[in-house]
């Protein structure tokens, strides 16, 4: 089974996006597939390195193809970014592609899988879509203008086409998957895999002898947690207003490690509310993640409500992994504020909820045996649910249907 992946990142890059698709390429290529990558030769975490154009890692062949690298700084720069890495990356994948191939497009750059489409349908291969995020919905919520009026609508039209003609698409949640099939896409075409993370390398970190908590000064204290992409999609006012609350509190401290576009932000409304125990530390690497995860007793996960079937925070997978109890701000009955509730790992408050948010926060600094009942049952679920290999078959299985598709 030969399988082309398409997606701006890939290894070394320790994107969430890279990470996930490096995960199952690699898989699949341990068990006998022929499996090729098109991505750009950027890095995400290293925006002045240059990779080279041709690799292969693990048994994957790396094909890396030029684009420009103005990087998050600026809306025309971003736009020209991925507009040159699209059209690069389909002049390849149109050379890469044969008749029966299974061709799989993810959501980076956005409406990447309408050129992809094209290429596809035009070589005689078989598409699959992997939505991370429904865009340009996505940007619509967040109120950029182009999302929306005859643009939106356009974007939307070329997007639902190549949803509409795929094989298969994956979702990363039941709500998305809802989402996708209200957009006129056959649901049996629509199939939700979940994000992961690897059990076998991110395990519970016993806090007292984690060094990252001496490092960064926080042995004697109960940590509140952030981990990952800052972004503009997740909601940190709720967050702030309970630090504030909680600020005579000299033992508890909020640490919030990664990067974003919310995080200089962050900050800034950190030292303006006169929170001083909230700690910012820079994007841990990918071996590290554990002992990151394992410096907080307790890890926020956030996302607005408007975006609930739109967005879906992988960083949940990695805290249930790492045995944590997670505090969800957003939808309680969103998908990550239910698979809280249902695991029984965590409490889901609502966006502004600040009271809730620092109850819950103080009934979890108070009960140790609390703490560990809701750690156990995090990684208990992680093990049934969400664990790398289970969603590894998962993506094997829906492929192998797509190969033998007539």
């Amino acid at each position: 089974m030969k399988i082309v992946f398409v997606n701006r990142f890939y290894a070394p890059d320790d994107s969430a996006t890279s990470q996930m698709l490096t995960d199952l390429a690699a898989a699949l290529a341990a068990t006998g597939s022929d499996v090729h990558v098109v991505a750009s030769r950027l890095r995400h975490d290293a925006p002045s390195a240059s990779l080279a154009p041709r690799e292969r890692i693990d048994g994957v062949d790396v094909h890396r193809v030029w684009s420009t690298a103005f990087g998050r700084a600026g809306t025309a720069g971003r736009a020209l970014d991925y507009l040159t890495f699209s059209v690069a990356a389909s002049l390849r994948l149109w050379r890469l592609a044969r008749r029966n191939d299974v061709v799989v497009a993810k959501t980076d750059p956005p409406l990447i899988s309408v050129p992809v489409a094209w290429v596809a349908r035009l070589r005689g291969a078989r598409l699959v879509n992997w939505l991370q995020d429904v865009f340009p919905e996505v940007a619509a919520e967040l109120g950029v203008p182009l999302a929306r009026g005859p643009v939106g609508w356009l974007l939307r039209w070329l997007r639902d086409g190549s949803l509409r003609h795929a094989a298969a698409n994956v979702v990363v949640g039941q709500r998305m998957r809802e989402r996708v099939s209200a957009l006129g896409v056959d649901p049996a075409r629509v199939a939700v895999i979940a994000n992961w993370a690897d059990g076998a390398r991110l395990r519970p970190v016993d806090r007292e002898s984690n060094p990252l908590r001496a490092e960064w000064g926080l042995r004697d204290r109960f940590v509140v947690g952030y981990s990952g992409n800052m972004g503009r999609a997740h909601e940190f006012q709720t967050v702030l207003d309970a630090a504030a609350a909680l600020h005579g509190r000299a033992d508890i401290a909020f640490l919030f490690v990664g990067g974003g576009a919310q995080r200089a932000t962050l900050a800034a409304a950190a030292a303006e509310q006169g929170v001083p125990a909230l700690l910012l530390k820079p994007l841990q690497r990918r071996e590290s993640l554990g002992r990151s995860l394992g410096a907080a007793d307790v890890h926020l996960v956030s996302l607005l409500p408007a975006l609930e079937g739109l967005v879906v925070p992988s960083k949940f997978y990695g805290i249930a992994a790492a045995g944590r109890p997670t505090l969800f701000v957003g939808d309680p009955d969103g998908e990550i504020g239910a698979a809280v509730r249902a695991a029984d790992c965590g409490y889901a408050v609502r966006r502004g909820d600040v009271a809730a948010l620092v109850a819950a926060i103080e009934s979890l600094r108070g009960d140790p045996a609390l703490r560990e009942r809701m750690g156990h049952n995090a990684r208990r679920s992680f093990e049934a649910c969400w664990d790398k290999p289970l969603a590894i078959a998962k993506w094997r299985t829906l492929l192998e249907r797509v190969a033998r598709a007539r």
